[in-house]
C-alpha cells in the first residue's frame, strides 16, 4: 500500500517523467531488428537536423550530407572530440534555442578535460525516466525507495538531479551528499539505511565500496529490503562488486553514462550490460591498440552530440541475453580510475569535489590533481592562458575551508600531462601513488 501511495505522489509531481517512462518501456516489446532499424533512422534524422539547425554541424557536415545519395550512417561523419565541445560550445547549440529555457551544465569528465554543455528540462526529465527504466531491470518498481550517495554537491542541492522535494513518510527518494566522509559519517549512513529501509542504493563505486568495507569490518546487519546496489560514475572492479554483495546482501549492478550523454548502458540481473539503443547510438572503433567508444545522443536536439569521443574504452558484443531485452550488449574496458583525497582528520574526499572547483574555467584544456602529502595538493594544468589570481584564490579558499585549513595548493602549468602506462589519464591521483612529502 505504501509503495502505491508513493508511486501516486511521484506521478502527480512528475507527469512528464512518467509519460516518458511509459514510452521507453513500450520499446522493450520491439525485436532486436526493429530496434536497430529505428536506431539507424533516428541517427540519420539527427545528423540532418544538426546540419540544418546548428552552425557547428552546418560547417562540419554540410558538404558531406549534400552529396550523400542515401541516409547518412556514423561511418560517413567525423568524430566529435571534447576539444570541439570546448571550442565551439555556442556553435553546437541550435540556432532557435530559447535563452529562458536553456541551462548550462559542467562536467570534469573521466579524461580530466572539463567542459560545459547546454541542456533543458526535457533532457532532464528523459534522463530520469530512463534511469527508472534501468532500475526496473533489477526488479525495482516505481514507488519503492531509492537512496542516492552522490559526490557532486550541486546534484543533491534543491533543484539538482537528486535534490527534489521529499514528501516525508511518502518520499520514495532520499539523497546523501557523499563528497567527504570518515568513519563517523559512514556509521551515520549505515543508520540511515537501517532506519529508512530503501530498496535500492545508487552511487559512485568508490563511495559504495568504502561503505561496504565499513559494514563488513563492523559486522553490521542491514535490512532485507535491499534488492540491488547500482554503481556508476567510475569503474566497478571485481573486488568492489564482491565486497558490496557481501556487505549489502543483494546483487550489484553497473551503469554507464556521462553528464553530456546519460543512460548509455545498464546491467540486467543476468550480469550483462545493455546499450539503451533507443536513446543512443554507441560505436566501438579501433584507435591505436584500443577499442574506443563513440556515442551519439539520439534524443538531444538542443545541443546534438554526434559521434562523441567519450575517452573510455569498450566493445559491443554479439548475442542475446537470457533476460529477453532487445537491447544490444557491450562490455567496458579500463576507464575512470580515480582516487580519493585524504586530509589530516582522516576524511576522504571524492574526485567530484575537485572537479567542481574548475567548472566554468574554459581556459583549462586538461588538468590533474595530485596529492603529495596530507598537507600538499598539486594542480597540474594545460591551459590556453593562466588562471587569474582571483580564480586561484577562490580555488584555494574552497579547499582550505572544506578539505583542510593547512592544505597547501601548488599550481603548475604544463605543455602536456603524461598518461599512465595503460594509456589512461587519471584526473585525481591519490597520495598512495606519490611520495609522502609535505
Amino acid at each position: 500500500m505504501m509503495r502505491l501511495l508513493r508511486h501516486w505522489m511521484q506521478r502527480r509531481r512528475h507527469p512528464e517523467r512518467y509519460a516518458q517512462l511509459q514510452s521507453l518501456l513500450s520499446v522493450q516489446g520491439h525485436s532486436r531488428q526493429q530496434l536497430l532499424q529505428r536506431q539507424a533512422r533516428d541517427f540519420a534524422e539527427l545528423a540532418r537536423f544538426a546540419a540544418d539547425h546548428t552552425d557547428f554541424y552546418a560547417h562540419r557536415f554540410g558538404a558531406r550530407l549534400a552529396h550523400a545519395g542515401r541516409l547518412p550512417g556514423p561511418a560517413d561523419l567525423p568524430v566529435l572530440e571534447k576539444q570541439d565541445v570546448i571550442d565551439h560550445l555556442d556553435g553546437l547549440l541550435v540556432r532557435d534555442a530559447d535563452p529562458t529555457q536553456v541551462k548550462i551544465g559542467y562536467t570534469g569528465g573521466s579524461t580530466g578535460m572539463p567542459l560545459a554543455f547546454y541542456y533543458d528540462d526535457a533532457k532532464h526529465e528523459l534522463m530520469l525516466a530512463a534511469m527508472m527504466r534501468g532500475f526496473m531491470m533489477s526488479g525495482w518498481r516505481p514507488g519503492q525507495k531509492i537512496l542516492y550517495f552522490w559526490g557532486a554537491s550541486r546534484d543533491v542541492a534543491p533543484g539538482g538531479v537528486f535534490g527534489g522535494a521529499h514528501d516525508g513518510f511518502l518520499s520514495a527518494e532520499k539523497s546523501i551528499p557523499a563528497v567527504a566522509f570518515d568513519e563517523a559519517r559512514l556509521h551515520a549512513w549505515v543508520r540511515t539505511i537501517q532506519t529508512w529501509r530503501p530498496t535500492l542504493l545508487y552511487g559512485y563505486a568508490s563511495v559504495l565500496g568504502e561503505l561496504a568495507r565499513y559494514v563488513v569490518e563492523q559486522g553490521i546487519g542491514l535490512p532485507d529490503t535491499l534488492l540491488g546496489v547500482y554503481s556508476t560514475a567510475e569503474t566497478l572492479s571485481d573486488g568492489q562488486r564482491q565486497l558490496m554483495q557481501q556487505a549489502f546482501g543483494c546483487k550489484v549492478f553497473d551503469q554507464y553514462g556521462c553528464r553530456e550523454v546519460p543512460n548509455i548502458a545498464w546491467e540486467c540481473r543476468h550480469g550483462n550490460m545493455h546499450v539503451f539503443s533507443d536513446l543512443v547510438y554507441l560505436e566501438s572503433v579501433r584507435m591505436g591498440d584500443e577499442d574506443r567508444l563513440l556515442v551519439s545522443s539520439l534524443s538531444n536536439r538542443l545541443m546534438p552530440f554526434i559521434r562523441y569521443k567519450l575517452g573510455d574504452s569498450g566493445r559491443l558484443l554479439d548475442g542475446e541475453c537470457p533476460c529477453g531485452l532487445p537491447f544490444p550488449l557491450m562490455e567496458m574496458g579500463v576507464c575512470r580510475q580515480n582516487d580519493l583525497i585524504r586530509n589530516r582528520a582522516g576524511q576522504r574526499f571524492h574526485p567530484a569535489y575537485f572537479n567542481r572547483l574548475l567548472y566554468g574555467l574554459r581556459k583549462i584544456r586538461r588538468y590533474q590533481w595530485v596529492q603529495r602529502g596530507l598537507e600538499r595538493l598539486e594542480l597540474n594544468l594545460v591551459a590556453a592562458q593562466r588562471l587569474s589570481q582571483a580564480e586561484l584564490d577562490s580555488i584555494e579558499a574552497d579547499i582550505l575551508r572544506d578539505v583542510d585549513e593547512r592544505m597547501r595548493v601548488v599550481v603548475t602549468y604544463l605543455d602536456d600531462i603524461p598518461r599512465s602506462d595503460a594509456g589512461k589519464h587519471r584526473f585525481v591521483v591519490g597520495m598512495a601513488d606519490g611520495p609522502q612529502q609535505s
